[in-house]
């Protein structure tokens, strides 16, 4: 193209000048005026010709910039120019214009397919700007807040005071979870928040997704096995309790008129036992109650910084002796050394030594016993303590239920600790997961 162009202009400036030096010449040797004005004729009429071509096409770029600075993609450019030069030039805008329009064309297609995708979606979303102005609400967002249109997130005041509040609070990655009272129904929400820098302005995306299904089915689940724990502790103590009952009752009932010198002594001896059992088993019902009353009414954390290495250390000892008659080993690692958590000490303590002694009744014949207390940041810089054997494993069935109060896999165990500390890491605002391998070992996670 630039060969084409530069030629032609090459060549009139070349004429231009010829004209030029004839005009000149014709001057200096007072040659015929006749022939001086035709040169200085053909001079102005070259000049003025080129000042035109020059003006034409900066006014055709000119126009073509503002099409594209005010996206007005619906001007052409003449084809029918007699100069091969600007028609060369009018064709490449053209098709420049229309390079554009297809791009635009394209990148429209592409944002109504995300529109569409963004409406159809079946999680909420919202997005907002600093000053609260709200982009967009996709269509299961309205029907989740029961509203027809947003344009700023204190419209959203109306719905709840509490939704607008936490997700003016979230911050990228945060999570949350919001009881909404709807006119109809009383929902849970789950909102996450993440931030975005779209030309150099920050907007908030919000998803929303209605858990309430979720959690009516889990709490469901959970006074299932609650229920069933319950009627099974209860039963084992109740059955033996009336059993005995009724065979000393129906005794004494028999020989109700018979003086009490006609019991032998192996028939007092029954009887004792058999009172005595229905004494112990009623003191241990009267235990379960109690543990049960313990574990639903918790008192709340007293929180202050506690430093992980001295209270791993403080655990390894208050356990030291015990670990010695099972001759099992114990390690502490932290990793920084001056790790901190923000805790009720007591509390974690309680913790962790219903963590450390599972973990000693988790082995068999092992020859090299051990147990390992870790403690360290995770990939998010929030503190981890991690409590681990090399014992027998869990069984994948037991696994699924050794947070449900009062279940247990020990004959003597009172399925009371590992429940308890779920509710103190629930209360501790982290919580408490478990990893199993049978033959392998256990591992117990508490993340703050």
């Amino acid at each position: 193209m630039g060969f084409n162009l530069r030629s032609p202009l090459v060549t009139r400036i070349a004429i231009l000048v010829a004209t030029v030096f004839a005009m000149a010449y014709a001057v200096a040797d007072s040659f015929n005026i006749i022939i001086t004005l035709a040169l200085a004729g053909a001079t102005f009429f070259q000049i003025s010709h080129l000042v035109k071509e020059f003006e034409e096409s900066n006014e055709n770029i000119a126009s073509f910039l503002d099409a594209i600075r005010f996206d007005d993609l619906s001007s052409s450019f003449k084809t029918d120019s007699e100069d091969p030069a600007v028609q060369r030039i009018h064709n490449e805008l053209n098709e420049a214009i229309t390079h554009l329009k297809s791009s635009r064309s394209e990148r429209d297609s592409e944002y109504q397919f995300l529109k569409n995708i963004v409406q159809h979606v079946g999680i909420g979303l919202l997005t907002f700007k600093k000053d609260g102005s709200i982009q967009i609400m996709n269509t299961a967002a309205k029907k989740l807040l029961k509203v027809n249109q947003a344009k700023h997130i204190d419209d959203l005041r109306a719905v709840s005071d509490t939704l607008v509040e936490a997700v003016l609070k979230l911050k990228t990655g945060g999570r949350e979870l919001v009881r909404l009272i709807l006119p109809d129904e009383t929902v849970q929400i789950s909102i996450y928040a993440i931030e975005l820098t779209l030309r150099g302005e920050v907007i908030k995306l919000i998803s929303m997704n209605n858990i309430q299904s979720e959690l009516d089915e889990k709490e469901m689940e959970a006074w299932q096995n609650l229920v069933r724990v319950l009627t099974h502790e209860i039963m084992n103590s109740v059955t033996p309790i009336s059993s005995l009952a009724g065979v000393v009752e129906s005794e004494l009932q028999s020989r109700m008129d018979q003086p009490v010198a006609t019991f032998n002594k192996e028939e007092m001896e029954d009887m004792h036992l058999s009172i005595q059992t229905i004494s112990k088993r009623s003191a241990g019902l009267i235990h379960f109650v109690r543990e049960f009353k313990n574990l639903s009414q918790r008192p709340q954390p007293n929180l202050a910084p506690v430093q992980v290495k001295k209270l791993l250390g403080e655990m390894a000892v208050l356990q030291k002796k015990e670990l010695i008659d099972s001759n099992i080993s114990i390690t502490v690692n932290v990793e920084p050394q001056d790790l901190s958590i923000n805790a009720d000490k007591s509390m974690i303590e309680q913790v962790l030594i219903n963590l450390i002694k599972n973990a000693m009744q988790a082995f068999t014949e092992q020859e090299n016993k051990c147990i390992q207390l870790k403690a360290y940041l995770d990939e998010k810089t929030r503190p981890v303590i991690s409590v681990s054997d090399n014992g027998d494993g869990i069984d994948p069935d037991a696994l699924e239920r050794i947070f449900v109060p009062f279940y247990s896999t020990k004959k003597t165990g009172s399925g009371i600790g590992l429940s308890l500390s779920k509710q103190i890491m629930r209360q501790h605002e982290g919580r408490i997961t478990v990893k199993s391998k049978l033959g392998e070992g256990t591992e117990f996670l508490l993340r703050f």
